[in-house]
């Protein structure tokens, strides 16, 4: 449990150390580049370790790899650092944590199967809960595009989900994140260098946590915490406590990222966004207790209908 909630509170250090450089001239593009390209040379080492020169894995699962890169890392990162350019942390992350009520809508659609109660119940809260997050008609106002941003991050995080699931098991984890990171940056460099993506860096310092500090600061924790340990550390926590308890866990990921965004960018929703953000979260929960819902990563415990 207790390396759970690490891997959730340096997941949440993400969007604080990402504003604060697209603050100061870094394009979302730059941004996720680096931080895939810089994690993926971190991870290569062990992960060429985990392979042990059985290659063969890679091949009969490069297909997940370049879906897992291309969508779950590359597109899921860049629509959110987008989105955190234009609202706060909190809002652009409580957008995003959206994505298991998509995936339930999607394998109603799909299947044909209605949800349980619970599962339709915390549908409406995470929509009762996005509307007072929005806070249409308050003072504090909500970038239009910045939601749009969130809600693209919130359908890669579900088709992330559903990658990982349907992924072999003779990919080991480490291997299948260190190639996504990988082709996520390659992804974004390509993309940028071609000119279809802005891109643009800046090595003048930053502000972070109230002090003037060099850009590399928070370009390391991108990198080193944000990326590294929280993969490392949320991969532990999902074998050692099953892929159900650490979806829990992993909620209070908004929490942290409240919290850092609090500490190092004085950035806090208001009373009505709180509000809302406790009902989405409400909603993620119910959703995800449900047995009935069939979300990807309850193979363990129950086959899902597309497993």
């Amino acid at each position: 449990m207790a390396v759970a909630l690490l891997s959730s509170a340096v997941f949440g250090l993400s969007g604080s150390f990402a504003k604060s450089l697209l603050e100061t001239g870094w394009t979302s593009t730059s941004a996720v580049a680096v931080r895939m390209g810089g994690a993926a040379l971190v991870l290569l080492i062990p992960a060429l370790f985990v392979l042990h020169g059985r290659w063969h894995q890679v091949r009969e699962n490069w297909k997940t790899i370049m879906a897992f890169g291309f969508i779950g890392v590359a597109g899921c990162q860049f629509f959110y650092f987008n989105a955190v350019e234009r609202l706060s942390v909190g809002v652009a992350l409580l957008l995003e944590f959206l994505a298991p009520v998509l995936m339930v809508l999607w394998i109603w659609a799909a299947t044909r199967r209605r949800p349980g109660l619970k599962t339709i119940g915390g549908a409406l809260a995470a929509i009762a809960g996005l509307v007072l997050v929005l806070n249409i008609g308050g003072e504090m106002k909500i970038d239009p595009v910045g939601v749009l941003w969130g809600l693209a991050a919130a359908v890669c995080l579900a088709i992330y989900f559903f990658i990982t699931a349907k992924a072999n098991d003779s990919l080991p984890p480490l291997v299948l994140a260190t190639g996504g990171m990988l082709v996520g940056a390659v992804t974004m460099v390509t993309l940028g260098a071609v000119g279809i993506l802005p891109t643009g860096f800046n090595t003048g310092d930053v502000v972070l946590a109230g002090r003037i500090t060099p850009w590399w600061v928070p370009l390391a924790g991108l990198v080193l915490f944000s990326t590294v340990l929280a993969y490392v550390t949320g991969i532990v926590a999902a074998r050692t406590l099953g892929s159900r308890v650490a979806s829990f866990v992993s909620l209070t990921e908004v929490l942290f990222a409240v919290l850092w965004a609090w500490l190092f960018l004085s950035e806090l929703p208001g009373t009505v966004q709180l509000a809302g953000g406790a009902l989405i979260v409400l909603g993620v929960v119910l959703v995800r207790s449900d047995k009935t819902a069939g979300l990807p990563g309850e193979a363990a415990e129950e086959p899902a209908p597309y497993a």
